[in-house]
């Protein structure tokens, strides 16, 4: 499958709850976000949108993001591309409100790395996603072969991730653009190269809520710096199980993940050192 676009997959009033959800977790009303930049009482909800790119792991502080993880007609669709056992291990709120940079070509395979060729995401469309807003590109057949390609520096002010991948036999006029409605699902696997251009509107957002899914039949071997576990026994236990069963469950789970902005020009997934206060609140 190179991608499946699945048209009013949430209803008006779902993405309107998500909407009003993601201000209030910019504005800090949920709970603790690291690295949430402040602003000021006057100002009003654009402009405190304006100010976050990404906030990794929202459904941490959120309920109603976290009961997207297991959106009816994401479990039925993760159920028919993955099955029969699902396990959630990331989440992602983009904001991008004009002006704001896209991300390169890459892979998420490279940065989540599963390597069972299980990994797929759920990207979930809270704004009407154009070519001109920054709607998500993709390289239809790049996941084919199961190959991940390797990662770059670059210096295009384009995009906020510092990596992008190179050396694959595509060329841009492969590539095709996902222009969809709000409350649309695009599904593809997570060795689909993909990218998105800056949002060149004067107003507006083009907010997306991403989530990352595979086989909880097999290990996440997505290792921490300070993890000197060899990766082959690795197994990144901060999961959410989605549908069927945790075949690992007698490993327990684990807190690791917490929620956090990304700096721009910062793309990627890190571990940022986690502050005294969200451990604490996170034990």
């Amino acid at each position: 499958m190179d991608f499946l676009v699945i048209e009013d997959a949430l209803s008006f009033n779902e993405v309107g709850q998500l909407r009003q959800e993601a201000i209030q977790i910019c504005r800090g009303d949920r709970g603790q976000v690291a690295d949430l930049p402040s602003f000021l009482p006057e100002e009003s909800r654009d402009e405190i949108l304006q100010r976050t790119l990404c906030v990794h792991f929202p459904y941490k502080i959120s309920q109603i993001m976290f009961e997207v993880l297991a959106h009816p007609v994401i479990v039925d669709n993760m159920m028919k591309i993955i099955r029969p056992n699902v396990k959630c291990m990331q989440q992602m709120l983009f904001i991008k409100s004009a002006g704001k940079p896209g991300q390169v070509w890459h892979q998420d395979e490279s940065f989540v790395p599963t390597r069972d060729r299980s990994l797929n995401v759920a990207w979930i469309a809270l704004d009407n996603a154009t070519v001109e807003n920054g709607c998500l590109w993709v390289m239809p057949g790049s996941h084919q072969r199961g190959i991940i390609y390797p990662n770059r520096q670059h210096s295009d002010q384009r995009f906020d991730r510092v990596e992008e991948a190179y050396q694959y036999p595509f060329t841009e006029e492969d590539a095709i653009p996902l222009e969809v409605k709000a409350g649309s699902i695009i599904f593809f696997n997570g060795y689909t190269l993909h990218r998105s251009l800056p949002n060149q509107t004067s107003h507006g957002h083009r907010r997306a809520l991403v989530n990352h899914y595979m086989s909880a039949e097999f290990l996440l071997p997505w290792r921490r710096p300070e993890n000197l576990m060899p990766v082959a026994r690795c197994d990144h236990r901060d999961i959410v199980m989605i549908a069927g069963e945790d075949l690992y469950a007698y490993k327990g789970t684990e807190e690791i993940s917490f929620s956090h902005i990304r700096p721009e020009s910062e793309g990627g997934c890190r571990w940022p050192t986690k502050p005294e206060t969200v451990m604490e609140n996170n034990s």
